[in-house]
């Protein structure tokens, strides 16, 4: 059936080429093989009962785009497979598929989707479905959606659809209207100096009531609205939500409604740049179904405003944004002293200064409840602008990039981060982990197209696991080759320590890239945006194929 499935899309591809449309068709693939290996250092192994240790050695995640697109029309399919998935993704992407099948039409002043499709209404935190791949995470929507642009400078967008989960769709159905008025197109004869732009949403959701306690609402809905200004060098945007009642199984069934704010504002000029975010989130968890948790069946985004890392023992240490209550903020500073300056030298000095943290919110239990957010009542009362008493994460980030010559370039970094394992998802119950680490990263361009890279990486913590060291050497041939030879050494465990060696190899030929990688993974919580999975420990071997046409 699926095959049939196929097919009949294909044919009208076929039809209309034959016809001379004006259109192409593209797509990509990838394909990922992973061939585990015990390791008994790890406990990864097969006769070990308590390890994750797979009954099947070769496992596979794999996924193919086909699409077509003309000036006015497209249309696309994505089939997937998982034979079955790799160890760490979600256990419901098991088996194979079309997962995504759209039909669009568009022009000048209307845009129709009908089938799968990806949406943001502001900012995300009221409704945002994307796809990230690296966490086993896709939240599209199958629907209807409609994009207009009558009038200059006035954009609407509607939808109706269930969520995707694993192969499968929400019960839940999600409906929404999002319009946005930018004011310097609809008065352009005025020519004013700055940029006003406003935006209104709303979004419902309606699941239907089986629970035999409590009387739960079928609809909830939820409205938000933000602007932006920029003026010269200077931006500002901000983004109000508020959600009716929605008692699900995250919140641990309370009636109180939810609400977010989110503030940016930023300052640049050439060589300065300067931004400053605060959040507050209380009670936004927002999902087509209320049973659900996790990562499933998210209708909004909410940012978790921190630095994302790329170092790898920068993130041991990941923050999952607190869906049920946080305050944040983050400020982050860039800085280029000047070429032939005391600290620019003779090429100039990048400096980078970010610092973020988030804590929990204000909480008063109410009037006839035992508890703060006891079950079946309106959860609890809170002081908008007084911060809790509980610090759920927080990190200072200084980096200086400095080029010493042509050829030499010196990247250094120190991260102080205080990790609440308690509250945060991952590590539960470690307490506070405060970690420092130190980073030194090195390029150095032998000749025209080789290069060659190191990092030297050291965590220090008396806490969790203890003190990391970690050393990569990657030697480039652009843009054909690289090899890479990499290890973490959990130099401060009083259980194990163990080292994790990875050797990586890498050929580009045209659009086609082939990557393998040999070693262990060590076991953690791997985040990106706030949303986070938690990765079991292995040992084995990666084969990756990708590739666009």
């Amino acid at each position: 059936m699926k095959y049939l499935i196929l097919i009949m899309f294909l044919i009208p591809i076929s039809t209309f080429s034959q016809i001379n449309f004006d259109g192409n068709i593209s797509g990509n693939f990838q394909n990922d093989f992973q061939l585990y290996i015990p390791d008994k250092k790890l406990d990864f192994n097969i006769n070990n009962p308590f390890s994750n240790f797979p009954e099947e050695r070769l496992l596979n995640n794999g996924f193919t785009n086909l699409i077509y697109s003309s000036k006015k029309f497209s249309m696309g399919l994505r089939y997937e497979n998982y034979l079955n998935p790799l160890l760490g993704y979600p256990s419901g992407y098991q088996g194979e598929g079309i997962t995504y099948r759209y039909f669009q039409f568009h022009n000048d002043e209307i845009d129709i989707t009908v089938g799968n499709f990806y949406e943001q209404f502001g900012s995300g935190m009221i409704l945002r479905a994307y796809e990230e791949r690296n966490l086993g995470y896709d939240n599209a929507f199958e629907g209807v959606r409609m994009k207009i642009n009558v009038i200059k400078g006035i954009n609407f967008k509607s939808l109706i659809g269930r969520q995707r989960i694993f192969f499968t769709k929400s019960d839940g159905i999600v409906r929404g209207l999002d319009s946005e008025f930018m004011l310097n197109e609809i008065f352009n004869k005025l020519n004013l100096s700055s940029n006003l732009t406003i935006g209104l949403s709303f979004v419902s959701k309606y699941e239907k009531d089986n629970n035999p306690k409590y009387n739960l609402p079928e609809n909830v809905g939820a409205w938000s609205s933000r602007f932006l200004f920029n003026l010269k060098n200077w931006n500002l945007e901000a983004e109000y939500v508020s959600k009716y009642n929605d008692p699900s199984y995250v919140n641990n069934f309370i009636f109180k409604k939810g609400n977010a704010i989110l503030i940016n504002t930023n300052y640049s000029v050439r060589g300065f740049g300067i931004n400053l975010s605060a959040k507050r989130i209380d009670n936004m968890d927002f999902r087509s179904e209320r049973n659900e948790s996790l990562q499933n069946l998210l209708i909004n985004y909410l940012p978790a405003l921190t630095k994302q890392q790329t170092y790898a023992l920068a993130t041991i240490y990941p923050y999952a944004t607190i869906t049920n209550g946080e305050m944040g903020l983050q400020f982050d500073m860039n800085y280029k002293f000047k070429k032939q300056s005391f600290f620019g030298g003779k090429y100039g000095t990048g400096l980078n200064i970010n610092f973020s943290n988030s804590y929990s919110i204000d909480k008063n239990k109410i009037n006839n409840a035992t508890n703060i957010g006891e079950t079946g009542t309106l959860g609890y009362k809170s002081d908008f602008l007084k911060i809790g008493e509980v610090k759920f994460f927080q990190e200072l980030n200084i980096e200086i990039n400095k080029k010493i010559s042509k050829k030499l370039n010196i990247i250094s970094t120190y991260i102080n981060t205080h990790y609440n394992s308690s509250e945060i998802l991952g590590y539960s119950y470690q307490g506070m982990i405060y970690a420092n680490i130190y980073i030194l990263e090195t390029q150095y361009k032998i000749k025209p197209k080789h290069s060659i890279r190191n990092e030297i990486q050291i965590l220090k913590t008396q806490e969790h696991e203890g003190d990391w060291l970690m050393g990569l050497i990657e030697y480039s041939i652009s843009p054909k080759y690289f090899f890479a030879l990499q290890n973490m050494y959990n130099s401060g465990n009083s259980i194990k320590k163990i080292n994790y060696p990875t050797f990586s190899f890498g050929i580009n030929k045209g659009k086609t890239r082939f990557s393998t990688t040999y070693g262990k993974q060590r076991a953690g919580v791997f985040c990106i945006g706030g949303v986070c999975r938690v990765v079991p420990a292995s040992n084995g071997i990666l084969l990756s194929i990708n590739s666009t046409f």
